[in-house]
Order: C-alpha cells, then sequence, then structure tokens
C-alpha cells in the first residue's frame, strides 16, 4: 500500500506543474496587464502559496525544489511588498542560483555530489560522470547568478522580466539538454543492466 501511495504521488504532473511554476506564470501575466512590479509580485505571492498549497493538499508532500522556490518567491516578494521596492524580487535569481552554486562547489569539497542525491534513484552514472555534472552546474548557476545582476542592473523592468520568464527558463532548459549526451554515454545499456530472460 505503501508504494502504491507513492507510485500515485508522482502521478500528478499538472500539480507538479502548478507548484513549479504557477506563481512565475501569474507574475508574467500580471506584469504584461499592468506594466507594474508590485502589483505583479502580488500575483507572484498569491500564486506561489496557492501553487504549495495545491501541491500539498493533493500528493500530501511538496517536492524539494518547488518548495525551495516557492518558499523564496514567498520571502523575497513579501519582501518586495513590504518595502515597496521590486529590488528584493530582482535580487531573487542572484541569490538562488548562487545558493545553488555554493552548495555544489561545497558538495565537491566535501566529496560529495548533491545531483547525485537527487537524481541518483532514477539515473545510474559513475561517480566521475556525477563530478563532472557537478562541476557544470555549479558554474552554470554562478553564471546565471551573474547574469541576472548585469540584467536587473542594467536594463528596463520589462526586459528583466522577460529574462526572468521565460529567459531563465529556456537557458536553464538548454544547458540541462547538453548535458545529455554527457548522460546517455555512462549510462549502462539496457542489456548489461538486466540480462535477457532464456
Amino acid at each position: 500500500m505503501i508504494l502504491e501511495d507513492e507510485q500515485t504521488r508522482k502521478r500528478h504532473p499538472l500539480v507538479g506543474a502548478i507548484a513549479d511554476f504557477g506563481g512565475l506564470a501569474l507574475f508574467l501575466v500580471a506584469f504584461l496587464l499592468t506594466h507594474d512590479m508590485i502589483k505583479a509580485t502580488w500575483a507572484l505571492v498569491a500564486g506561489s502559496a496557492t501553487g504549495l498549497a495545491v501541491a500539498y493538499a493533493v500528493e500530501r508532500r511538496i517536492a524539494p525544489m518547488p518548495l525551495i522556490a516557492g518558499g523564496a518567491a514567498l520571502v523575497f516578494g513579501g519582501l518586495t511588498l513590504i518595502f515597496h521596492d521590486p529590488i528584493f524580487l530582482k535580487m531573487k535569481p542572484t541569490f538562488m542560483n548562487l545558493a545553488f552554486s555554493l552548495g555544489l562547489f561545497g558538495g565537491l569539497v566535501l566529496k560529495r555530489s548533491p545531483i547525485k542525491l537527487l537524481m541518483g534513484e532514477a539515473v545510474h552514472l559513475p561517480d566521475a560522470v556525477w563530478r563532472t555534472l557537478t562541476w557544470r552546474y555549479a558554474f552554470f548557476f554562478l553564471f546565471v547568478a551573474g547574469l541576472n545582476e548585469a540584467v536587473w542592473r542594467t536594463q528596463p523592468d520589462d526586459i528583466w522580466v522577460v529574462f526572468r520568464f521565460p529567459g531563465l527558463l529556456i537557458l536553464t532548459f538548454v544547458f540541462s539538454a547538453l548535458q545529455a549526451p554527457l548522460m546517455m554515454k555512462h549510462m549502462p545499456k539496457d542489456e548489461e543492466a538486466a540480462p535477457p530472460p532464456e
């Protein structure tokens, strides 16, 4: 029964999408309609809180990444609303990506791979490949943090919003897709993982 519950919890792609992107999507729509960062932040906070609540209500749990992203949206969005200053929201991607980068670099120092901890159950790769992926993602997150700083400090709100969503999502997707050849090259083949029946 426990196994069935665990499998059921993984069969809610719509709930996952709401938890992952609901707040950002509402933020983008609100900004396009109002061109007002504060009003759009209200939509972000409301959407993030709703997404987390829906995920917990349906799945009785919240996956780590939506919890981190949604929690950060509530914190930085809340600061933006309290101080009526969008600088907090604009700096959120900087702080988040710096935290991810430092976490990955810290894992490498401790001879651990946080990426393997997140994906190791679903993807089986040699430790050397996990280390390579960890290095790549650590530098990628560091690059994104710097890029966000450059964009929000030099560009108007309209440009930053497009950069934030969907720009960063596309950039992350493309970078992750570029890691696929390395992962596919070192994944155990089906016939090696499980011998064919006699």
